[in-house]
């Protein structure tokens, strides 16, 4: 079973072992509604897509057929998700041609993301946005859409299935390519030698797995880098209690930890108290990018210099190429080239390349500096 990218509920930390869970955030305190419904998408702040414009100065994925675009959410209780909401409703508004928008939260519950994906057809939605937290048990009420005509773009999580038979298209990412670059930045980092500490989410799920494998493979160009503890990594199920708990642990058992790597850098980031009560300096760290960590970061270097940091991309744009795939089918546009957004570094402290460590105060700390969205739109995400 393909299990989800992070973060899905950390407060349902046995549903997220049990079911595919899913993606991405620190949790938040405060609720999002069920379902809501924009018509007229407002005008856009600033877009992440790369297609080009046409003619008429509308995105080349937009066409002229009138539609309403849907986007079916397994949870969207979280940063991750909220700005990732943001996102979506952001590229939509680049197409005129989309007339509503309508949001369902399945609230981590797989019975009602099934019956929110029943709902859209229902309503007469013209094309489907799903992240399919629940991977494949989802799947039947996902080819229940496509074979009713409705056009249908799972992504990020894969639900099984096929494209032209079961949904239009799958849009994907390959998490082995982030394990790949956090294992090329620390062969840099520890100069080839060292020990690291590897945590992950929820047992056996999809990413972690493969963000490991990733890193093993560019860590083959140095023996004398050593992953110790649990392999492939240490469960935390993406959540801060259980991260700091296993901090606190390797720390107390492993005398010698020259990095650490995980797919949730807010999280590591809450824990980041538990190295000077240990009396011990914070190592490298290879992570997703995050404002929190990094502002921490910026804090922390000022008494530990040898503090680095690396972070890739956090992907909360991701969801446009969804929304162009599933806009262009349904409204006649051009269909973008390629299903597979890749990975990409996005903070590096040794070469600054492509970017510094960038801390911004003027954001929430539960913000990505690595959104499309401009700093307005993305607090309005947020609910600032």
């Amino acid at each position: 079973m393909h299990m989800p990218h992070k973060r899905g509920f950390a407060a349902a930390a046995t549903l997220c072992c049990a079911a595919a869970l899913s993606a991405c955030g620190s949790s938040s305190s405060s609720s999002s509604s069920a379902s809501s419904t924009s018509s007229a998408p407002a005008a856009a702040t600033g877009t992440g897509s790369t297609a080009s414009a046409s003619s008429s100065g509308r995105p080349s994925w937009c066409g002229s057929k009138k539609i309403t675009l849907a986007l079916a959410d397994g949870f969207g209780d979280n940063n991750w998700r909220k700005v990732t909401t943001g996102e979506a409703r952001n590229e939509a508004a680049q197409c005129p041609s989309v007339t509503k928008f309508v949001y369902t939260d399945g609230q981590g519950n797989t019975q009602k993301a099934i019956s929110d994906i029943h709902g859209l057809v229902a309503q007469g939605v013209n094309a489907m946005v799903v992240f399919p937290d629940a991977g494949q048990a989802v799947l039947p009420a996902i080819r229940e859409a496509y074979k009713a005509g409705v056009v249908t773009v799972p992504y990020r999580v894969f639900p099984g299935g096929q494209p032209g038979v079961d949904y239009n298209y799958y849009i994907s990412t390959q998490f082995q390519q982030a394990g790949q670059l956090w294992g090329q930045w620390l062969d840099k980092a520890l100069h080839c030698q060292g020990n690291v500490i590897n945590l992950g989410g929820p047992p056996a799920n999809s990413q972690s797995l493969a963000e490991y494998q990733g890193m093993k493979q560019a860590l083959a160009s140095c023996p004398n880098i050593h992953i110790i503890g649990q392999t492939p990594y240490y469960v935390t199920n993406w959540d801060p209690a259980q991260t700091q708990k296993v901090i606190v642990s390797v720390l107390a058992k492993y005398p010698k930890i020259d990095a650490i790597t995980t797919d949730f850098g807010a999280a590591l980031a809450s824990s980041f108290p538990a190295f000077a009560q240990a009396g011990r300096k914070i190592p490298a760290v290879a992570t997703e990018d995050s404002n929190l960590l990094s502002c921490d970061r910026q804090k922390l270097v000022k008494t530990d210099p040898q503090f680095q940091l690396f972070t890739v991309d956090s992907q909360n744009w991701m969801v446009r190429t969804a929304v162009d795939f599933a806009v262009a089918k349904a409204s006649g546009g051009q269909v973008p080239a390629s299903p597979v957004v890749p990975q990409k570094a996005f903070e590096n402290s040794l070469t600054s390349t492509p970017h510094p460590v960038e801390c911004d105060p003027s954001m929430p700390s539960d913000a990505f500096l690595s959104s499309h969205l401009s700093h307005a739109a993305q607090r309005a995400a947020l609910g600032e």
